[in-house]
């Protein structure tokens, strides 16, 4: 009740202010140019106005309402276009050429947030230069019993264990076909009930059907909150799931690219491991790094949670894995950085770790999407 009365008045009230000025090429909103919201002024906005009234309410529940908010302020006219004007940030120096695609800034939204490929058009309208789904498992389930998201406010943190919420992937594949031009990544894991010793066929699964539908694939084995699926971190599970999967991804007439995600708590041996296995199954790349289990340094009430902790916390963790893996592969594949980034400064020190794409989770909730702007200005001041 409250939702649909608070979009009735947005809609009845608000909608008429904003008007596109041919002669100037801008947008106006209240007869104020958007020219004026620069960057610095929407984070700002965000963190003193936004963000705490949405940190009032429960995490998961305020995720479904930013979700129904962001839809419903896409399908009036100008809204869209409107936040494009805001967040997009347009100039070919961004684009960037990884793995044989084509990406128009290297500023991805990562997986997890949008889960079931609900509102990837909406978001790349936020500026992203690609749009991560999932992760998807072969059969939608629950996930864990909630609570199951918490927020460590003074740690710039959020505890999750989700457990693969998700539709199902045939559900997903459902909403891809209406894409309109956004780069997806597929993230695909296992079901919750499927052994180890059978995951193989899970992943299997997931990638025939996602295939004609997203631009390339992350298999998923680094999640700590599905039961014993790190253990296909070994190095004989993980090659012998990596390997069959570029078997059939080679059976293809055209190939796409496959990416591991991997966790940031990995020993140094782990990690040479990881490097030779990339090198012998010749996927594309790696996703550095997943949420940590680590909680060494929290200060936050919440921060003895069971789950995978995300945010400013696995900021340095996370680009030193980058830069063990860039230096040590001799840059012999890409990486796409991701975990910590609250900041463009944090960007682009994964960049310079040697990340050849970056992805934002954690710090776009608690810095909002002109974290996406700051990031792509900062990469055009040092190109």
């Amino acid at each position: 009740m409250f939702l649909n009365k608070f979009f009735k008045i947005v809609l009845a009230n608000y909608t008429h202010q904003i008007f596109y000025c041919y002669k100037m090429r801008q947008y106006f909103f209240f007869g104020i140019p958007f020219s004026y919201f620069c960057t610095t002024t929407q984070h700002t906005m965000y963190k003193i106005f936004i963000r705490p009234l949405l940190f009032c309410f429960d995490p998961e529940k305020v995720h479904y309402f930013t979700f129904s908010l962001i839809r419903f302020l896409n399908k009036i006219p100008g809204f869209s276009s409107l936040f494009q004007a805001l967040y997009e940030v347009k100039d070919a120096r961004l684009e960037r050429e990884v793995f044989g695609i084509k990406f128009k800034n290297p500023v991805g939204l990562a997986a997890g947030f949008d889960k079931d490929a609900k509102l990837y058009q909406e978001l790349s309208n936020f500026g992203f230069g690609f749009i991560e789904i999932g992760t998807l498992t072969p059969v939608g389930q629950e996930g864990n019993p909630k609570k199951r998201l918490f927020r460590l406010k003074e740690d710039n943190a959020i505890i999750n264990r989700m457990g693969f919420n998700n539709g199902g992937v045939k559900e997903a594949v459902e909403r891809l076909k209406q894409n309109k031009g956004v780069l997806i990544g597929g993230n695909i894991g296992k079901n919750k009930v499927t052994p180890n010793e059978e995951a193989v066929k899970d992943y299997e699964i997931c990638f025939e059907a996602l295939f004609p539908y997203v631009d390339y694939f992350v298999v998923n084995v680094s999640s700590p909150n599905t039961p014993n699926l790190r253990e296909l971190q070994d190095k004989k599970p993980l090659t012998e799931l990596l390997q069959t999967l570029q078997d059939k991804n080679n059976a293809k007439s055209k190939q796409k690219p496959i990416l591991l995600k991997i966790a940031p708590d990995l020993t140094d041996e782990q990690l040479l491991d990881i490097i030779d296995i990339v090198n012998e199954t010749k996927i594309a790349g790696v996703i550095a790094t997943n949420t940590t289990i680590s909680r060494e340094g929290l200060q936050s009430e919440n921060k003895s949670e069971m789950g995978g902790l995300s945010g400013k916390p696995l900021t340095k963790r996370s680009t030193e894995v980058i830069r063990f893996l860039s230096e040590k592969s001799n840059k012999s594949f890409p990486i796409i950085g991701v975990g910590g980034i609250h900041t463009a400064e944090d960007a682009i020190e994964k960049l310079n770790a040697g990340a050849s794409l970056v992805q934002l989770y954690t710090g776009f909730i608690y810095e909002g999407p002109a974290l996406v702007k700051a990031i792509n200005e900062k990469i055009l001041e040092n190109c």
